[in-house]
């Protein structure tokens, strides 16, 4: 036993990871790591009594977009008001490196159309430090987080600054280029990269509409960027794909063939599509196969349904392209419900083609049939007689009409939610499938982006809540496993994700009868005045990253022990 104890928590009930039970205990922590579980005789220079609480590893989150908020941010919020103590980012193959002088501008558009981050914060945030990736990484060492942070390389960035406008064309990479692009996986691994991202879905678009860079990386240059990973022996694949019939068995074969020539492992994002509801299964079959064959590819998915959060508060509703809202989308939104009241403009606005004008990637896949008044406490798990097309066959109304008085309702402060994926049999059947597959890693929470109309980064919170406390569906062991060290080992983090003496002193003590949620709202605390959705988690007395108390219950302490980790850690 050390001599010297940073901090022990004493009594509690340990959840230590492995999915393996319970059992009463201490924890002793010190120089950042854990050096005792059980019974600790020394005392701490702080001690925590955590008789009746859970006590959990921190948690691990593989799919976040905090690549900008980290360079001008110390707190990664709202992940960490989650529990979240470690976050992978740099998914879906978006991010601000590497990247020259002259393509800044073309990847800030992507970053603003793909994830919904605006411009005028990155432009302000920003202040493009670094061209290599190695020197983005550099310019994120600088700064003390409350998390730590690993970060992915983004394709499309790799593609824009080896190819230019051929790749914001989609033109094919050449032998050359792939050449390059594979170098420079290699030496962004070397300089602490957890792999690479890529992204091959049409709903990725930048603010003008153009469709991300990757969208038709030939099956030469995936292998490029995997074999990038080989080269500098570390990393792993991230992928967001169209999957779409026909070619979802040729497409899943392509991506495993580049994994299989790197021998990396691999992740994609699963979601059951309301226009494609069967696809989803087809996918955990093709993953399953091709583990049994050694080729490690796994599925992220979600707990519930990806909803977008629809209203005048966010940065999307359901007449955002109607000519008539344009004029006066800038207000306030008190002078918006206030015009918006007038018979007269709510006539012109409701003969309008939302269409006409909207920039929204995400329009073609909303429909009043997956709409609903989200509600306060929020409801994640409406009824398909709640739809806000059926409220309106009920009254005799068009849709148009019960969504636009909707979203008056509340001052016009309330949200309509309008599920996109995982819903299309109108409750989360679906998700719970998905999760009862054990090779699938629960994630897709997008923390950091999205900022103004999807609030998913609670996904921890939810798991917990909704099918531990509230469904009893799986015990408590199992989904903090699915939190902490299958999240963990996925992204190559072997030192953190369990509670054991020599991992990483990251750890949650969680009161199980308050664990919960609050309601989403919107903070204008981004730079240049930005706003966003927020959601803060109840029930998390404490979390402890590198054996400091970074929240106690929910506030902050001030600690900044988070650190960017560079690179994957060897079992």
């Amino acid at each position: 036993m050390p001599g010297k104890l940073d901090l022990v928590i004493r009594g509690g009930t340990i959840v230590d990871g492995t999915g393996n039970g319970t059992f009463e205990g201490d924890v002793g922590i010190a120089d950042g790591a854990i050096v005792a579980v059980g019974k600790v005789e020394g005392r701490g220079t702080e001690e925590i009594d955590a008789r009746g609480m859970l006590v959990t590893p921190g948690f691990v989150d593989i799919h976040t977009h905090y690549d900008g908020q980290a360079v001008w941010d110390s707190q990664m919020t709202p992940s960490c008001w989650h529990g979240v103590t470690t976050a992978v980012m740099g998914n879906c193959g978006v991010g601000f490196a590497p990247c020259k002088p002259a393509d800044r501008e073309k990847l800030v558009e992507l970053m603003e159309g793909v994830e919904d981050i605006p411009g005028p914060v990155m432009h302000e945030g920003l202040k493009w430090e670094w061209e290599s990736f190695a020197e983005y990484l550099d310019a994120l060492d600088r700064r003390r987080r409350d998390i730590d942070l690993c970060a992915m390389l983004p394709h499309a960035a790799v593609r824009v600054y080896v190819m230019g406008d051929r790749a914001i064309a989609l033109e094919p990479a050449n032998q050359a280029d792939v050449a390059q692009m594979r170098a420079i996986v290699a030496d962004a691994v070397r300089a602490g990269a957890f792999g690479v991202s890529t992204s091959r879905t049409t709903s990725h678009k930048s603010l003008k509409g153009d469709y991300t860079p990757t969208l038709r990386a030939l099956e030469a240059e995936l292998t490029g960027l995997t074999l990038g990973m080989k080269d500098a022996g570390s990393g792993f694949l991230e992928i967001v794909s169209e999957w779409t019939q026909p070619d979802v068995k040729e497409e899943f074969a392509m991506l495993r063939r580049a994994v299989a020539a790197s021998g990396h492992p691999c992740v994609f994002s699963l979601a059951q599509r309301n226009n494609g509801p069967v696809i989803w299964k087809d996918l955990l079959k093709f993953s399953a196969d091709a583990v049994k064959d050694g080729v490690n590819i796994r599925p992220v998915v979600p707990p519930r349904a990806i909803g977008l959060l629809l209203g005048l508060e966010g940065s999307q509703n359901p007449f955002s392209g109607c000519a008539s809202y344009r004029k006066i989308a800038h207000l306030p939104v008190a002078e918006r419900v206030k015009i918006m009241r007038d018979p007269a403009f709510r006539g012109q606005l409701l003969s309008e083609d939302p269409k006409e004008f909207s920039t929204f990637p995400l329009f073609h896949r909303m429909s009043y049939s997956q709409m609903y008044r989200f509600g306060n406490p929020p409801n994640y798990e409406p009824k398909r007689e709640d739809s806000i097309e059926s409220i309106a066959a009920r009254e005799g109304r068009t849709p148009e009409e019960v969504a636009y008085d909707v979203m008056l309702e509340d001052e016009g402060m309330g949200f309509i939610y309008a599920p996109i994926t995982n819903y299309a049999t109108h409750d989360l059947s679906i998700a719970e499938a998905m999760l009862d597959d054990r090779n699938a890693i629960m994630g897709l929470g997008d923390g950091g982006a999205h900022v103004g109309f999807i609030l998913d980064a609670g996904y921890p919170t939810y798991l917990l809540s909704h099918w531990g406390k509230a469904r009893e569906r799986w015990d408590v062991a199992e989904l903090v496993r699915r939190l902490t060290s299958d999240t963990a080992d996925a992204a190559g983090l072997s030192d953190r994700g369990r509670i054991a003496v020599g991992k990483k002193g990251d750890i949650n003590i969680i009161d199980w009868s308050k664990i919960g949620f609050g309601s989403p709202y919107v903070a204008y605390d981004l730079p240049a005045g930005g706003k966003r959705l927020l959601q803060k988690g109840s029930g998390y007395v404490a979390t402890i990253v590198s054996g400091e108390v970074t929240y106690r219950d929910g506030e902050a302490t001030g600690a900044l022990p988070g650190r960017l980790v560079r690179g994957q850690r060897a079992a």
